[in-house]
């Protein structure tokens, strides 16, 4: 596929997707949607991506919507907006474009690192929620900004943000709408670490190759489908039943024996499954597609 809004590359099993409107601060767009939904769609397909990486390029990570068109940017009557229905439809309107990548990138079987490289809003800030690890740079901002533009939280995020930083901190941040600091998102859980921004690239690939050397990727797949899909589960038994039974079939598999073997000869390991065409039946799709 050729790419015009982002940029894709493999390299040491990890896969690059880098937001690539620089000089719009990576505005996002219906074509940048697309794409993005797209790259996933590829790492999920490719047996040698084990890792994915978001980035931006240039000075931001992600500015929030492009508003070149005005007033009539968010207006569902708008021609163009009712013709662009590439996704179907939910509820009786047209899928909210946000959450169409958010939830593709949700479904991802690797796990995704975002690297948050400079301002993160709107959409910026929302579409990170579904990544498993968010590193940021200290010159990184975000903002849940809808209030202030008259709307209300998109890209599933009235979900997955209460989850990921508690529901205090999540209106906190969607009521006032304000802008804020790399350190506040640390504070309140959105980051799991700030680091000097000339350090995000050396910080991110160092993580991303711990996952590619010392880790089975079915069993990282497993797990990841396994702790999101538990968040909300009504109680531990249900996480006592998908993981025993994850447990027995993955038990008696190749990558189990060589965990094992490795561990006793002291080496590292070399797993022989890979994802997707090893990846077991044995935890329901999350999310769910209704």
């Amino acid at each position: 596929m050729s790419w015009t809004e982002i940029a894709y590359e493999v390299a040491d099993g990890v896969a690059t997707v880098t937001l690539d409107r620089p000089a719009k601060l990576n505005a996002f767009t219906s074509t940048m949607a697309d794409e993005i939904v797209a790259a996933f769609d590829a790492t999920d397909a490719d047996p040698h991506v084990r890792v994915v990486v978001v980035t931006g390029r240039g000075r931001g990570f992600c500015a929030g919507a492009d508003l070149s068109r005005g007033a009539s940017t968010f207006d569902a009557s708008d021609g163009d907006r009712v013709a662009d229905q590439t996704h179907g439809t939910v509820g009786g309107v047209p899928r909210d474009r946000g959450g169409v990548v958010s939830l593709r990138i949700a479904a991802s079987h690797k796990p995704v690192i975002g690297a948050i490289n400079g301002p993160a809003v709107g959409i910026g800030a929302t579409m990170t929620l579904p990544m498993d690890v968010r590193i940021a740079a200290e010159s990184a901002r975000f903002g849940f900004v809808f209030a202030r533009r008259g709307l209300v939280p998109e890209a599933a995020s009235s979900w997955f943000l209460p989850r990921v930083v508690g529901i205090s901190r999540a209106m906190e941040w969607a009521a006032t709408g304000r802008v804020f600091e790399a350190a506040e998102a640390l504070a309140g859980g959105l980051v799991s670490r700030v680091v000097p921004d000339a350090d995000l690239a050396t910080t991110v690939r160092t993580l991303a190759a711990e996952i590619v050397e010392n880790t089975s990727a079915v069993s990282v797949a497993v797990t990841r489908q396994l702790l999101w899909s538990m968040l909300g589960a009504p109680g531990p038994w249900e996480a006592h039943r998908l993981d025993s039974r994850a447990i027995d079939v993955l038990g008696r598999g190749p990558d189990a024996a060589e965990g094992v073997t490795s561990f006793l000869e002291k080496r590292l390991p070399r797993f022989p499954g890979q994802v997707p065409g090893d990846y077991p039946d044995v935890v329901p799709r999350w999310p769910p597609m209704q």
